[in-house]
């Protein structure tokens, strides 16, 4: 099957009925369309920014069962996420991948030793693997040189699973369209009202064109995650808002080879870094936000100096500064209002509520969007008056085949990225194509792939979200812009007017969210 075709998905916005509507292009509404069409209804998904722009692409890139949750009782929610997490593992290999993770044990902290490994025992036993062990200093010290926090005497050491989670959405979309789903971006729910029969009334526009259309359909599900409330009109807010930024700073200025998470010495939260695309990744913050939530999020000062006084702790010889700091981001999670004063202890659950055939689906985590699809779905199977049957059959299809020829490392790459679609849309490539971009894992050849295929309206979709190297490279890749224009002009229609334009839109865009608050940074060199 063929990318996503945008002239051809509006035109049959008002030519067909439609059983399901799925407002939100994020990981949960992309669930909830791949399991609703794996199951033949007809379904739209709509999208008023990008695909994955919110909470979706600004994650702590994990798939992990939640050790956090567990040590606050919440074993419904560490079981579930964990028996997803094997899943993803086995029906993603390359995308989700595992992850060590190293906590320092330190002489007088707490919960103390033997309390965090009776909790990875069980941790492990409701993941069917036994993957926790105890090292002591020696070892500590090959394991994660430089490591040395007050009374570092050894470490625990326990597995997990990391992602792209923007690519994710990308593939569970793609599976969501070859089951005959259509996905749109840029495309807004203006409004949605009851209209005779039960049924839905929507208007929707193209925010590209201005264009409007309008549509009647039996069911909507309202997977917009921090924006859902907006959606539900006068009703009780079901959310507490809460921002969790991230830096992320050369693997080069600090190398690690597995996650390291400690309890932050100012409040005993936990913190993290680990490599995650040839960079390292430091996170994250757990604060209300109060913003407005229909402008992008932003990191801090405070929160700049909270993450970065945690790896200096971790890491006294490191002296990491804000000068080192290559990018940053900041993302609003969907936490459910459950009147727990502390923001990091708030419940992880979800929630789905049907109020008339408008259902309701937030909360939750990256790692369990396809249980959370399926209680969506079960809601709507009423309205929309066809059978939903829970399943378990794989979202996501095993990737296609790539010439033997091609080194291991970009194969897999390429699976990992394109699932099924890989052999169509990578082969041929010419075998400068398939070399890695300098400081990335990226390859030059998912430059064009995103542009002819993967619905770029912007430069930011192909740049922060397709690929992510206006995360990984200096000012948001500024030096490679000439290269991107160059290999994705012919894939884009856009006059030389517009690839300006798009070019100062994104520079702006990157210079106010993914770079550390004016005056907290100097240049690197």
């Amino acid at each position: 099957m063929a990318g996503m075709n945008r002239a051809a998905d509006l035109a049959r916005l008002t030519s067909q009925d439609w059983d399901l509507v799925v407002i939100g292009g994020g990981i949960s509404g992309a669930g909830v369309a791949q399991q609703a069409a794996a199951q033949g209804w007809r379904v739209l998904l709509a999208e008023q920014q990008d695909f994955a722009w919110g909470t979706s692409s600004r994650s702590s890139k994990l798939v992990h069962g939640g050790l956090r949750y567990l040590a606050q009782g919440d074993i419904a929610t560490t079981w579930h996420s964990l028996q997803e997490r094997q899943r993803l593992l086995r029906e993603a290999p390359g995308l989700v991948v595992p992850q060590r993770f190293l906590l320092p044990d330190c002489a007088g902290q707490k919960p103390g030793r033997r309390l965090v490994q009776l909790g990875l025992a069980l941790y492990d036993a409701m993941a069917r693997t036994r993957q926790h062990r105890y090292a002591a200093l020696p070892e500590t010290a090959l394991l994660a040189p430089g490591l040395a926090p007050p009374g570092l005497r050894g470490a625990l050491l326990f597995q997990d699973a990391q992602t792209d989670d923007a690519r994710l959405v990308l593939r569970v979309l793609h599976a969501a369209r070859l089951a005959g789903a259509t996905t749109l971006n840029y495309l807004a729910v203006r409004s949605v009202q009851r209209a005779p029969g039960g049924a839905q009334a929507l208007q929707l526009q193209d925010t590209l064109t201005g264009t409007p259309y309008g549509l009647r359909v039996r069911c909507v599900v309202n997977a917009t995650g921090v924006w859902a409330d907006g959606l539900r009109g006068q009703r009780a807010p079901l959310l507490r808002p809460l921002r969790g930024s991230h830096l992320i700073v050369p693997l080069w200025r600090l190398p690690v080879a597995q996650s390291i998470s400690f309890m932050h010495p100012r409040d005993g939260r936990p913190v993290f870094l680990y490599p995650w695309e040839g960079a390292t990744l430091i996170g994250t913050t757990d604060l209300d936000h109060h913003d407005a939530l229909g402008a992008e999020a932003r990191i801090t000062g405070a929160e700049v100096d909270y993450l970065l006084q945690a790896v200096n702790v971790l890491f006294p010889g490191a002296q990491l500064a804000a000068a080192d700091v290559s990018a940053c981001y900041a993302g609003v999670r969907p936490v459910l209002a459950d009147g727990h004063q502390e923001a990091s202890k708030a419940t992880r659950e979800h929630v789905v509520c049907d109020e008339g055939g408008f259902i309701t689906l937030t909360g939750g985590k990256l790692t369990t969007f396809r249980p959370m699809a399926q209680d969506a779905l079960a809601l709507a199977a009423a309205h929309v008056g066809k059978p939903f049957v829970r399943s378990a059959a794989p979202v996501l299809a095993p990737a296609s085949a790539l010439p033997p020829g091609w080194s291991p490392a970009v194969r897999q790459r390429l699976q990992a990225r394109y699932g099924s679609l890989a052999a169509d849309w990578c082969t041929p490539a010419p075998a400068e194509a398939l070399q890695r971009i300098a400081g990335t894992h990226t390859l030059w050849l998912e430059l064009p792939l995103a542009a002819r295929h993967e619905a770029v309206q912007h430069l930011d979709d192909l740049l922060l979200r397709r690929t992510r190297l206006g995360l990984l490279l200096p000012q948001g890749a500024q030096a490679l812009l000439p290269q991107v224009r160059q290999l994705c002009a012919p894939h884009l229609d856009w006059s030389a007017a517009r690839w300006d334009e798009e070019t100062a839109r994104y520079q702006a865009l990157v210079a106010a969210h993914y770079q550390l608050p004016t005056g907290e940074q100097t240049p690197h060199a």
